[in-house]
């Protein structure tokens, strides 16, 4: 069992994209959905995710915040398809860059599809108290606030956020 430690900001500029060293597509759907995540019927979210030419089961534990349990295998890429049509949801389009930034990789997600127009970043570390230089391009953190998980983009994407929703981080 691993421990996933991870910060997530919004992305304030375009200035990330010159450092960016490599970059994949990917399209990802949940088996469960995130009501019952959330209000505590199920305890994790189970994820299928084809990132370029391999695809993973994902599952992780429901506590929000930093620091969550995750269970991440590798499958065959026709067993995700198979159960990418069994999701609930809707799917997320993303297509991940690669940044390095003063000794840390980030993830920069722009999401595609009915996400288009959100960009975030996120940074997975090895200890919850981690120090970490936090990028000019990154914005206001979001790690803590349920909407911006993929769980929920998945059921309420950001083409249906309201005003206040976008606005509010």
């Amino acid at each position: 069992m691993g421990i996933e430690i991870e910060r997530k900001f919004l992305v304030v500029s375009d200035a990330w994209r010159g450092q960016a060293h490599r970059s994949i597509d990917m399209a990802q759907g949940y088996l469960n959905d995130a009501e019952s995540v959330v209000i505590g019927r199920q305890n994790t979210s189970v994820r299928v995710r084809l990132e370029g030419d391999e695809a993973r089961l994902n599952i992780k534990s429901r506590e929000m915040g930093a620091s969550r349990q995750e269970f991440d295998y590798l499958i065959p890429v026709e067993d995700a398809r198979g159960l990418i049509a069994l999701c609930v949801g809707g799917t997320v389009i993303k297509r991940r860059h690669y940044v390095l930034h003063e000794g840390h990789e980030w993830e920069v997600d722009e999401f595609l599809g009915d996400n288009a127009g959100l960009v975030v970043a996120e940074l997975e570390l090895d200890s919850i108290d981690e120090i970490f230089a936090v990028p000019a391009w990154a914005g206001a953190e979001v790690t803590h606030l349920q909407r911006y998980y993929n769980l929920n983009l998945a059921s309420h994407p950001f083409s249906r956020w309201s005003a206040a929703e976008r606005e509010e981080a």
